[in-house]
């Protein structure tokens, strides 16, 4: 009987040295295809602010929202695959990782009408109306058009668009600026703007961040939001309904403009990678995935919107179990050539 079983666990030993082998090198293949397609297609964490609500897009896809929920601007909790969001007045814009937009919240004059949409590449939301970005730098757009905010059909070569109130912005790959839409305080008078980088809008005026950190600014002053012309090492803007917000590169924050709500109170903010803000309230996502806002309609207790659990390595797994295997197989033939 001894001899028996020896001569099956010899046989059985390099049996399951196969198996683990194989299980190391086809069967992750399957596996390791979606975990590479999502470290290709990583998506960064953002958030969005509106009108007195907040939308943050996390690591995974998807979506968390929080604030004035009236119109179902907040209705995101079944969104994936997401890999930016925007917000209007009270809708909610989302790109989808195929180039797709979805939409929700107010719709009164069509600005959640974004289903047919194809290969876009970013997208923006005003007060009533929604731009989109195409692959090809053309530029569609959808929603309230009264004061020519969505008359975009000719633009070209364009790498990002802004919108806000009633005007719609677009950066050139030349760093040109352009714009249409109401401009009764100057907020479209971009056409001098050179060597910009980003571009954000206002309820009534534009921001211009420019490639040596510099901020340019047109448009409504009624509050100083457009008091801008000191700021320097700056790497993001953000403009709301009457303040602007700048990202230095040191992750802290400047901003200036209306303050009723105290949404300008964010100079003791440190270790920020994007700020946005909105009607009457900033807020910034922080290098740990956390969230910080100040001011009207602006408690995000609990966030956190870049810790996702990594995808599981079976390759790596797969080896372990094919090391173990060959190790007990090892021990085995030794232990049995001296028995």
């Amino acid at each position: 009987m001894g001899g028996v079983a020896m001569k099956n666990r010899k046989i059985l030993l390099p049996a399951l040295f196969s198996i683990a082998l194989i299980f190391s090198l086809i069967l992750p293949a399957s596996v390791l295809n979606t975990a590479s397609v999502m470290a290709q297609g990583q998506i960064t964490p953002m958030v969005a602010a509106g009108y007195g609500y907040t939308v943050g897009l996390k690591a995974d896809g998807a979506v968390v929202a929080v604030g004035w929920n009236d119109s179902g601007q907040c209705n995101v909790g079944n969104w994936m695959d997401i890999t930016q969001v925007t917000v209007g007045f009270t809708h909610t814009v989302g790109l989808e990782a195929d180039g797709a937009v979805v939409a929700v919240g107010w719709n009164d004059w069509g600005q959640c009408d974004v289903g047919n949409w194809t290969d876009i590449t970013q997208v923006a939301a005003g007060y009533g109306h929604t731009v989109g970005l195409k692959a090809d730098g053309d530029v569609i757009a959808v929603g309230w058009n009264d004061w020519g905010q969505c008359d975009v059909g000719n633009w070209t070569d364009i790498t990002q668009v802004a919108a806000s109130g009633a005007h719609t912005v677009g950066f050139k790959a030349d760093g040109a600026v352009v714009a249409v839409g109401n401009n009764d305080y100057g907020q479209c008078d971009v056409g001098n703007w050179t060597d910009i980088t980003q571009v954000a809008a206002g309820a009534a005026h534009t921001v211009g961040l420019k490639a040596d950190g510099a901020v340019a600014a047109v448009g409504n002053n009624e509050w100083g939001q457009r008091d801008v012309d000191n700021w320097m090492d700056i790497t993001q803007v953000a403009a709301g309904y009457g303040h602007t917000v700048g990202l230095k590169a040191d992750g802290t924050l400047v901003a200036v403009g209306n303050n009723v709500y105290g949404q300008c109170d964010v100079g003791n903010w440190t270790d920020i990678t994007q700020v946005a803000a909105g009607y009457g309230h900033t807020v910034g996502l922080k290098a740990d995935g956390t969230v910080v806002a100040a001011a009207w309609e602006a408690e995000l207790a609990g966030w956190n919107l870049g810790l996702v659990t990594p995808p599981v390595n079976w390759p790596l797994i797969g080896g372990i179990i094919a090391v173990v295997v060959v190790g007990l197989v090892i021990f085995f033939e030794r232990r049995d050539r001296h028995a």
